[in-house]
Parts: structure tokens; sequence; C-alpha cells
């Protein structure tokens, strides 16, 4: 344990840190703006899924990151829409529907994935680089941590506060709101309730995808079956640990993100701890922070409940 908490290993365990939270931290953004708006959205595991593989094959196909995160956007609005439609058109329960996506999300990818490959051997593709950002990426300590980053880790970074703004500033994200809040305040003002939350998912959706794609973009070469690894599900508990507010999200998201990184070295350097104990650090983690959070909930009064016009 004591090789783990040498500068330098620290140093790149943090680094890690921020990249892997940009999986997580985009889909918990996506999550966050789908139930302000009153839907549970239990399927971003299989949304995320979806990402990954549309980014697979775009990036197989074209060999450009821009085309590959495009491709990983419209699937997941895809995703959004079969969800929009069972949970806001059907009055399907949420969970059950949610859940019911990802499995038939799991079966499809690697289905589709398969008739991609022809039973072959997956074809891979070069990882995009970082961009470290002149000067600010040599400040010794914080500059390899949060500026010598992907492109991707700095845009999920700045959709914190532009998220934060945009539910607490604008009209439409004050719209969102009551769309979980007090959606009959919507419908009396003649603002259609389905049309905001539709515009939630979507949004949400195409959010969660990016965050797959950047997976693939960044850290894997190939599409793999549940390639998301319970992420999706991090997500979720994310933004129920960071009381539905972006800034505490990213710490909730941090934190699994850094428990994460700390697994993964600690397996490359053979710590004699078994990697398993690593491994279930985040998902204990994760239910430790629901516990703590139960009693302060900020949970939208109408997340998760049909809207039924009168």
């Amino acid at each position: 344990m004591a090789e783990l908490l040498t500068p330098a290993i620290l140093l790149s365990i943090l680094s890690a840190s921020v990249g892997a939270a940009t999986i997580i931290l985009l889909a918990a953004l996506g999550e966050l703006l789908t139930e302000r708006a009153g839907i549970w959205n239990m399927g971003v595991e299989g949304t995320m899924l979806c990402g990954c593989l549309a980014a697979y094959v775009a990036m197989c196909e074209t060999s450009s990151p821009i085309t590959a995160a495009g491709a990983a956007m419209l699937a997941g609005v895809a995703a959004g829409l079969v969800i929009g439609f069972l949970t806001v058109s059907l009055k399907v329960d949420h969970f059950v529907t949610g859940l019911g996506f990802n499995l038939l999300a799991s079966g499809l990818t690697l289905f589709l994935f398969r008739s991609y490959t022809a039973g072959g051997k997956p074809a891979g593709y070069a990882t995009i680089d970082r961009w470290p950002i002149p000067f600010l990426s040599e400040i010794p300590g914080i500059g390899p941590i949060l500026f010598n980053q992907h492109l991707l880790t700095y845009a999920a970074l700045l959709l914190v506060p532009l998220v934060s703004v945009f539910l607490a500033r604008t009209r439409p994200g004050l719209e969102c709101r009551a769309a979980g809040e007090n959606p009959e305040f919507l419908e009396a003002k003649g603002i259609s309730v389905a049309k905001r939350q539709y515009g939630a998912l979507l949004v949400g959706s195409a959010l969660t995808a990016l965050g797959g794609c950047f997976m693939m973009l960044a850290f894997a070469n190939e599409f793999r079956p549940d390639i998301s690894g319970g992420r999706g599900w991090l997500a979720i508990v994310a933004v129920i640990a960071g009381n539905w507010r972006p800034f505490r999200t990213m710490i909730a998201v941090i934190v699994f993100a850094v428990l994460d990184s700390l697994a993964v070295h600690a397996q490359g350097m053979g710590v004699a701890i078994p990697y398993q104990f690593f491994l279930m650090l985040p998902y204990a983690a994760s239910i430790l922070l629901l516990a703590v959070v139960r009693t302060r909930s900020g949970q939208p009064a109408r997340l998760g409940i049909p809207f039924l016009r009168r």
C-alpha cells in the first residue's frame, strides 16, 4: 500500500481520475437534466452501450473522432426517443422501462457488433491524444491533473457550470425544472409538459451516449459486450448523491473516479490485497453515499410520476 502513496503514483492516480470521471460525468449531467424534468431514466447503462457501439463503428469506418461523437449522440437521441415514447407518451413505469431498455440494449448491441464483424477479429483504431493546455499544463502538481487532459474532458467540466446556469437562470431550464416539480403549472400556462420532458430526455441521452463515445475514443480501441461496466448506474447514483445539483454531482463523480483509478493502479502494481477489494470500492462508496443523502434529498417532487392531463 505504501507504493500507492508515493507522490508520483498519487499524481498518476489523480490525473487518470479526471479522465475517467469524464465518462460518468457526461452521463450524470444528462441524467440530471432528465430527472429534473421528472423522468427517472434508468436506461443510462443501455444508452451508454448504444453510444459505445455507434462510436466504435464510426471510428472503424471513418477514423474521425468528430464523426464518432456525432454517431454516438444520434444513437443516444434514438435511445431517448424509445424511452420517452414509453414513459412520457404511454405512461409506462419508469423503472420497468429503464431496466427493460438496458436488457434490450445489452443484447442488441452484442448482436449488431457480431453482425458488423461477421464473426471475424474486431477491427481496432488508435485512441485519441490528450490536449495539454500551454503553460497551464506545466504548473507543478495541478497542471498535469487538470490541464493535460482530452478535449472532451475540458468540455465536460465546462458543462457543469453551464448546466447549473441553464437550470437556474434560463426560461427553458426553469420550464424543465417545473416539469419535474409542478407540471400542472406548465399546463395552466399552455406549455406542453410532454415536449419539455422529451427535450430533456433527448439532450440527456445524447450526453450519456457521448460519455460512452469518450470511453471508446480515449480508453478502448475495440468494442466488447457490456463494455460500459456499470458506469451508467454510477451516473444515476452520482445524481442522487449530488442531491440533484450539478456541482455536487461532479464531486460524487470524482469520488467514484478516484476509487476506480486506485483499483487500476493497485492491480497494475501487484498490491498484496485482492484486486476485487479495490474494484468494489466505487460501488461500496455509492451505497454509503445513498445512505447519507437519504435524509436530505432534493429529489424533484414529481420525479417518476406520470403526468396525466385533466
